[in-house]
């Protein structure tokens, strides 16, 4: 029971967003890269310290490092189920982005409205593979702008750029060039 609890509230439940009736289909649903991890992960070794701390501390000074060590790994616990739950959708019709854990919020744009999706990637992204997406679209206020850390930046980009070409929104369709 508290195993399918925990899987409830980590899992952002993708395929219920899906219009299937319509023939949407997943093309690639876009964790967050890694390197959101370390952060949490570092400050859990912190919190998991301070928690060993508390075992061998004075028991006058015990409750500060019991504190400190709780706060620090509910932080680190918080931020980590947060970049977990943070995921990037595209369909064969639309791109999506869901992220929250108890209050979950959704922006869809429709593949006809990107007008220009800007990729940037850092110096450390170049290294360990990440970049962050900018979507441009016709629409002067948009809920979907911003995604960052996206793991193999040069490939998504690819594939929206692949399903946008195929639903013929950019010109000629693959496969039904027109002979002349």
């Amino acid at each position: 029971m508290l195993l399918a609890l925990l899987r409830r509230i980590s899992d952002p439940d993708i395929a219920s967003h899906l219009l299937r009736d319509e023939g949407e289909d997943i093309v690639d649903e876009v964790h967050k890269h890694w390197i959101v991890y370390i952060l949490p992960g570092a400050v859990g070794l912190v919190a998991f310290a301070f928690l060993v701390g508390f075992m061998l501390a004075d028991p006058a000074w015990a409750p500060m490092p019991l504190v400190i060590g709780l706060g620090l790994g509910a932080w680190a616990a918080w931020r980590a189920l947060s970049n977990s739950m943070d995921r990037f959708v595209i369909t064969n019709m639309r791109v999506f982005r869901i992220h929250g854990v108890f209050m979950r919020s959704m922006a869809t744009m429709p593949l006809s409205r990107i007008l220009d999706i800007t990729v940037v990637k850092p110096f450390s992204g170049r290294l360990l593979g990440y970049g962050h997406f900018t979507f441009e679209s016709a629409a002067q206020a948009q809920g979907l702008r911003d995604i960052k850390y996206v793991g193999a930046p040069d490939q998504r980009d690819l594939a929206i750029q692949r399903v946008v070409q195929r639903s013929g929104l950019r010109g000629q369709p693959t496969g039904q060039a027109t002979i002349r």
